[in-house]
């Protein structure tokens, strides 16, 4: 699977941003994704995930009710809504694929896009 992450950039605090997760090469439906990200000088740490149907959910506990993660099988797209932002959100953002079942843990993941940066200033 092939992941391509963008919808990154500049906003300010308590402003909105949407990232988007554009996969190709293997069946979509076939497989749970996720986000984390990585801060300068921190590990890559878990945000969301989605089940392969879309129908079970993972948030970390940092961007809960803040954050929202949904799929479009039929555009092989996951997305990750962003409002409420703060500064400690910002940091590069990447999305990553596995079989079937999500999980909160980076290294059960076999497929990761190349992130995308978020910032967001005070």
């Amino acid at each position: 699977v092939q992941l391509q992450a963008s919808g990154g950039g500049l906003v300010q605090a308590g402003g909105p941003l949407r990232l988007s997760c554009a996969a190709s090469g293997r069946t979509f439906s076939n497989y749970a994704m996720g986000w984390f990200r990585q801060a300068p000088g921190k590990e890559r740490e878990f945000v969301a995930a989605i089940s392969w149907s879309g129908g079970s959910t993972y948030y970390a506990d940092s961007v809960k009710g803040r954050f929202t993660i949904s799929r479009d099988n039929a555009k092989n797209t996951v997305y990750l809504q962003m409002n409420s932002l703060k500064p400690e959100d910002t940091a590069v953002y990447y999305c990553a694929a596995k079989p079937w079942v999500a999980s909160t843990r980076r290294f059960d993941y076999d497929y990761w896009g190349q992130g995308t940066l978020v910032t967001v200033s005070s």
